[in-house]
């Protein structure tokens, strides 16, 4: 499923605008590591508001103790507004993966030494009826592009981070997750059937 296996040490920035889900999005991530009995911390940053303002967190899962709650240098962004991709894109250790919201961020990369991937995570999640969930959309296009846990935790999460007040939205959040990796399956069919130029 993955492009590659769980590495020993994940850290991850997501950022966005408050109201995105951000957090929410964080912490699907960090309880699945959990979960597999991994080192986990979840550190959220709010802006000057929470709806409307900005909001990042944090995310490490790590098969050591963690010495830091902090990702300074993220192997890892996704990015759901310009600002947050603006703001962290210098962040981002070398050769790691920036995960942009193509709907919402008109990304031009300035570094030759990132793994860009973007995709419309919005405009995905409101064609297929889940308006409110690109957050978790992007949960499982990162699942499919970093395999962080296995896929049967990444759901087992979404039943533990859904509020009892809102199960009803357990089964929208899987649909969501599903929603991601099926981008990712697409973008390889997409890859495969391109032909190839000469010299590649």
């Amino acid at each position: 499923m993955a492009t590659q296996a769980a590495q020993a040490t994940q850290n991850i920035i997501l950022a966005g605008f408050g109201g995105q889900g951000i957090l929410f999005a964080g912490k699907l991530i960090a309880y699945a590591g959990l979960l597999e009995g991994r080192e986990v911390s979840w550190l959220p940053s709010y802006g000057p508001e929470m709806r409307g303002g900005t909001a990042n967190c944090s995310v490490c899962l790590s098969d050591e103790p963690i010495g830091s709650p902090l990702v300074v240098s993220p192997d890892v962004l996704v990015a759901l507004n310009q600002p947050s991709f603006d703001k962290f894109e210098h962040d981002i250790a070398p050769n790691g993966l920036a995960l942009i919201d193509s709907s919402l961020v008109n990304c031009t990369e300035k570094r030759d030494d990132l793994h860009l991937v973007g995709f419309p995570a919005t405009k995905l999640a409101e064609e297929a009826g889940l308006k409110g969930l690109a957050n978790v959309v992007t949960v499982g296009r990162l699942f499919a592009e970093i395999g962080f846990c296995k896929k049967e935790t990444l759901f087992a999460a979404v039943e533990k981070c859904v509020s009892a007040a809102k199960i009803a939205l357990v089964e929208k959040n899987k649909e969501a997750l599903e929603l991601g990796i099926a981008s990712f399956e697409e973008m390889k069919k997409v890859s495969e059937r391109r032909p190839r130029k000469e010299g590649e």
